[in-house]
């Protein structure tokens, strides 16, 4: 896999890790390897909306035994 690739999927997924110090070091090797500002915006984007969903997903899924809960009570 190309290096500028491996490193964008890093970044990815240390955005929707929550991982600061992960991310920061791969921020680091990224500039050093030449990505651009707008790749890794893209990729961190990405990785945000990724997140978003499965954040929506768990939320519903909370929502939905919350309401089994009460039925059975």
């Amino acid at each position: 896999m190309e290096e500028k690739t491996r490193l964008l999927i890093c970044l990815s997924a240390t955005t929707a890790a929550n991982c600061i110090p992960c991310f920061e070091y791969y921020f680091g090797k990224a500039e050093a390897v030449g990505l651009k500002t707008e790749e890794i915006q893209e990729a961190v984007s990405l990785a945000s909306q990724v997140k978003k969903g499965a954040h929506m997903a768990l939320k519903n899924c909370i929502s939905g035994l919350m309401v089994e809960e009460k039925e059975y009570a």
